[in-house]
């Protein structure tokens, strides 16, 4: 028997600002574009989201010069409003998302299965560089 033990990654943030803000700025894909990037030289050009049980997105990451790129995609499992986003990669790997009010405050926290290409410390740190990027931008837009 084989070892099918998935790894989990988890990031977190908290955001200054009040859930139904941050919910906004995750799902919608002008915002999405703006913030959608672990590192400066990479950009979102473009991004489309169906956010219901079922539906389909689909986020294109490139190199800023154009070197390379890949479509992030997947689909929906479970979406609840300003608290919680289920999604399966497109490679059949599970993201759980969970949004808690704190007052004015919000608390992302993002767990996901790690893929067998590159390193957990090099997955974990692109992550969280998203999720500080989204912080980043939320917070500037109040």
């Amino acid at each position: 028997m084989g070892n099918n033990q998935k790894t989990l990654i988890t990031v977190r943030a908290t955001v200054n600002a009040p859930v139904e803000t941050v919910w906004k700025h995750w799902t919608t894909p002008e915002s999405i574009t703006g913030w959608n990037n672990a590192s400066d030289d990479w950009h979102s050009p473009r991004a489309v989201n169906d956010l219901r049980k079922d539906g389909k997105f689909n986020i294109r990451m490139e190199a800023r010069d154009g070197s390379m790129g890949f479509d992030f995609e997947g689909v929906y499992n479970n979406v609840i409003v300003n608290k919680q986003i289920d999604y399966t990669l497109g490679d059949g790997r599970k993201v759980k998302i969970t949004f808690s009010e704190k007052g004015k405050k919000t608390d992302i926290i993002e767990t996901f299965e790690a893929e067998k290409t590159n390193s957990i410390e090099m997955q974990r740190t692109g992550w969280q560089s998203i999720m500080d990027n989204f912080k980043k931008f939320t917070e500037s837009r109040k």
